[in-house]
C-alpha cells in the first residue's frame, strides 16, 4: 500500500498529466484566435475602403450625369445637333461607369446585409436607370433626332413631309419605355428606412424620371398618332366646332361656327362652313346613353347647340359627328372645338388678320374691327358682334368669317413662329379650350389619355377629381358678363372617409339697365321666362368615383339639389338666377371618398382666365 503523504494517489497524478500535456495547446489556440480576429478587421476596413471607393465613383459619376441634363436641354432647344450628339456621349459614360462600380462584387455582397444592404441596393437602382435612360432612352432619341421636327406637325396651306416623324415613332417608342420602366423600379423602392444621404437623392431622381415620362410618353403617342390624324395616308376631314362662352354649355359654350377642316398630308383647307341652327333638330334623336339622358335631358342628341351640355366631349363629339352626317351626308373623321380665347392665342403667334372678303366686310360695316388680333377677338366675338349686327343670322355670318380669316392664317406657312404657336396651342389644350376627338378606336384610345380628350373618366382623369361645370339657362348670351371663382374646401374626416365642399361663387357684373341697355339677343328679353339682365345658371358639380353627394346650400342655407351619378361619379346639379350685380355662392359637399390623393379640380373654360377661377385648396380646422 502506498502510505498516505508521502506518494500522489494515482487519481491526482492522472489529472496533472492531462493539464501538464493541454496548457501549452490551449495559449496556441488563443493566439489563433486573435490573429484570425487581427486579420477580419483588416479585411472589413480594407472591404469598407473599397466600398468607400466605389461610392465616391458612383456619387461623382451621378452628379456629373445631372450636371449635363440642362446642357442637353439647351443643346436640343438651340438645335445644336453636333452638342446633342456629343453631351449625349458624355451622359452615356458617365452613368455606365457608375453602373460598373455599383456592379462590383463586393457592392452587391453589401447589398444584401441585413439592415444595412438596401442602402446599397438602392444607390444600384439609381445607377442602373441612369445608365438604362442614358443608353436607352437618350441614345434612341439622339439617332433620329434630325428627323424630330414636331413645328412639321402644324398645319400649313403648302403641307409638310411626315414621313421623318413617322419613320422615328418606334426608337422615341422604345425610348419611352425604357424611361417609364427605370422610373417604375425607382418607385417600387421603400425609402423610408433609407439613411438620408441615400433617400434625398433617390427622391430627386425620381421625380426627374416623373417629368421625363410624362414629356416621353406624351411626344411617342403624337408620333405614332399625329402623322395619320394630319393625313400622312389619306384626307381627313374634321368637324370644327367654335365654342361660343357668352351661353356656357359644360364643356366651354354653344357650339357657334362649324366648318369642316380637310388635312391632306398635313396641308390644311376650310371646306363647308354652317352654324347649330342650320343643322336642324334630329328626329328621331341621336342616341345618348341614358344615364347622360337622365341628367342633361334628350337634348344631347336632338339639337347640335345643345351636344355639349355634359361635359363629356367624346359623347358630345360622336353626336356632332352623327348630326353633321345625318344633315350633309358627309362623314368626318373625329371632331375639333375650340373657344375665342384660344384663337386669340392662336392670332398672338400668327400676328392679326385681316377682314377682306366683301361680305364680311359689309357685316363689320356697323363698327366692327376689320383686323383682329390676340388684343379684340374675345370682346369682338362674345360682346361686340351682339351689339353691332342686329339680325342673328349675320352674326354667325361674322362669326364664321372670323373663325375661316384665322384658320387660313393658321395654314399659311411661314406667318408667326412655329414655336409660339406650338404654345398657344397648348396652352388652349392645358386650359380645355380645345378638345379633339377621333373617330378611329385606336387614335381615340390614345387621345383619351389626356385631358385634351375632355373626358370625365378613364385614364386622364386623376384619382381625386372633382368636376365643376356649366350651362346656361338664360337662353342668351349673358355669360359674358358673369365672373365665377371655384375652390375646394377639404373638411374633417367623417366615418373614416374624406369629406370635400366645392364652392362656386359666381357674379352678375352687367350694369344695372342691362334690360334695356343690352340687345335683347344678348338678354333673351324674358323669352325664357328669366327676367332680362338676369342670368340662370345650371352648376354642376362631379365628385371622385364612389363618392356620394349628400348636401347643398347656397348662400349657406342648405336647399334641393338633383343628384345623378355618371360613370360611376357623384353629380350634383344646382341652379341659380342672378340679377345685374348679384352675386350667390353655391356650396356641394362629397362625403364617402375612398381617394387619399391630394384633390384637384376642373372647371368649364369662361371667358376669365382658368387661374382667376379655380382658387387654392382650402384646409377646414380639424380638431
Amino acid at each position: 500500500m502506498t502510505e498516505p503523504g508521502n506518494m500522489e494517489s494515482d487519481e491526482y497524478q492522472q489529472r496533472h498529466l492531462v493539464r501538464s500535456t493541454m496548457r501549452p495547446t490551449h495559449r496556441k489556440h488563443r493566439y489563433v484566435v486573435a490573429a484570425a480576429g487581427l486579420t477580419a478587421a483588416v479585411l472589413l476596413l480594407a472591404a469598407g475602403s473599397w466600398l468607400g471607393t466605389r461610392a465616391t465613383t458612383i456619387k461623382n459619376e451621378l452628379e456629373a450625369t445631372a450636371q449635363l441634363i440642362p446642357v442637353l436641354k439647351a443643346g436640343i432647344a438651340a438645335n445644336d445637333t453636333q452638342g446633342v450628339s456629343a453631351t449625349a456621349d458624355q451622359l452615356r459614360a458617365h452613368a455606365a461607369t457608375a453602373r460598373e462600380a455599383s456592379g462590383d462584387p463586393l457592392w452587391t455582397l453589401a447589398a444584401s446585409v441585413p439592415w444595412v444592404g438596401a442602402n446599397f441596393a438602392a444607390i444600384s437602382e439609381v445607377a442602373r436607370s441612369a445608365d438604362d435612360v442614358a443608353t436607352l432612352g437618350v441614345g434612341p432619341l439622339v439617332r433620329v433626332y434630325d428627323s424630330l421636327d414636331w413645328s412639321s406637325l402644324l398645319p400649313s396651306s403648302s403641307g409638310t413631309n411626315l414621313a421623318p416623324i413617322q419613320d422615328a415613332s418606334p426608337s422615341v417608342s422604345a425610348a419611352a419605355h425604357a424611361v417609364r420602366a427605370s422610373a417604375e423600379r425607382l418607385s417600387g423602392i421603400d425609402a423610408s428606412s433609407l439613411w438620408p444621404q441615400v433617400a434625398e437623392p433617390l427622391t430627386r431622381a425620381r421625380e426627374q424620371l416623373q417629368e421625363v415620362t410624362g414629356a416621353l410618353d406624351a411626344s411617342a403617342n403624337a408620333a405614332r398618332i399625329a402623322p395619320g390624324m394630319l393625313g400622312i395616308n389619306g384626307p381627313r376631314n374634321y368637324l370644327l366646332m367654335i365654342q361660343n362662352n357668352a351661353e356656357a354649355r359644360a364643356s366651354g359654350g354653344i357650339p357657334g361656327a362649324l366648318a369642316v377642316l380637310t388635312l391632306d398630308n398635313g396641308k390644311l383647307t376650310l371646306g363647308t362652313q354652317s352654324s347649330a341652327g342650320e343643322v336642324g333638330v334630329m328626329s328621331p334623336v341621336v342616341s345618348v346613353d341614358e344615364e347622360q339622358q337622365q341628367i342633361y335631358s334628350t337634348r344631347l342628341g336632338k339639337y347640335m347647340q345643345d351636344v355639349n351640355l355634359t361635359p363629356d366631349f367624346p359623347t358630345a363629339a360622336a353626336s356632332a359627328q352623327a348630326m353633321w352626317e345625318r344633315k350633309t351626308g358627309q362623314r368626318v373623321d373625329g371632331v375639333i372645338s375650340m373657344d375665342p380665347i384660344s384663337l386669340g392665342y392662336v392670332l398672338d403667334a400668327t400676328g392679326p388678320v385681316e377682314i377682306t372678303e366683301p361680305e364680311l366686310l359689309a357685316v363689320a360695316s356697323g363698327g366692327l374691327p376689320t383686323q383682329l388680333s390676340g388684343a379684340n377677338v374675345v370682346p369682338t366675338l362674345l360682346s361686340d358682334v351682339y351689339a353691332k349686327i342686329a339680325l342673328p343670322q349675320y352674326q354667325d355670318v361674322y362669326f364664321a368669317g372670323v373663325a375661316k380669316e384665322v384658320f387660313g392664317a393658321l395654314s399659311t406657312g411661314g406667318k408667326g413662329d412655329a414655336k409660339g404657336l406650338i404654345e398657344g396651342i397648348s396652352r388652349g389644350a392645358s386650359e380645355s379650350r380645345i378638345l379633339l376627338w377621333s373617330g378611329l378606336t385606336e387614335e381615340q384610345s390614345v387621345i383619351a389619355r389626356y385631358p385634351v380628350s375632355g373626358s370625365i373618366a378613364g385614364p386622364s382623369v386623376a384619382p381625386a377629381q372633382f368636376g365643376v361645370y356649366f350651362n346656361d339657362g338664360t337662353g342668351a348670351k349673358m355669360d359674358y358678363y358673369v365672373k365665377r371663382n371655384v375652390q375646394l374646401v377639404k373638411n374633417c374626416d367623417k366615418d373614416g372617409y374624406e369629406q370635400t365642399t366645392v364652392r362656386v361663387t359666381s357674379t352678375n357684373t352687367a350694369p344695372a339697365d342691362a334690360a334695356t341697355s343690352l340687345p335683347p339677343y344678348v338678354t333673351a328679353g324674358g323669352f325664357y321666362g328669366v327676367p332680362a339682365g338676369s342670368v340662370r345658371t345650371n352648376v354642376i358639380a362631379y365628385g371622385p368615383v364612389q363618392a356620394n353627394v349628400e348636401t347643398a346650400a347656397v348662400d349657406g342655407e342648405k336647399t334641393d339639389f338633383a343628384a345623378h351619378r355618371h360613370a360611376n361619379r357623384p353629380v350634383g346639379a344646382v341652379t341659380v338666377t342672378l340679377a345685374p350685380g348679384q352675386s350667390s355662392t353655391v356650396e356641394l359637399t362629397f362625403g364617402k371618398i375612398v381617394q387619399h390623393a391630394e384633390p384637384n379640380v376642373v372647371v368649364t373654360p369662361t371667358v376669365q382666365p382658368v387661374k382667376d377661377v379655380i382658387l387654392a385648396t382650402q384646409n377646414a380646422a380639424c380638431h
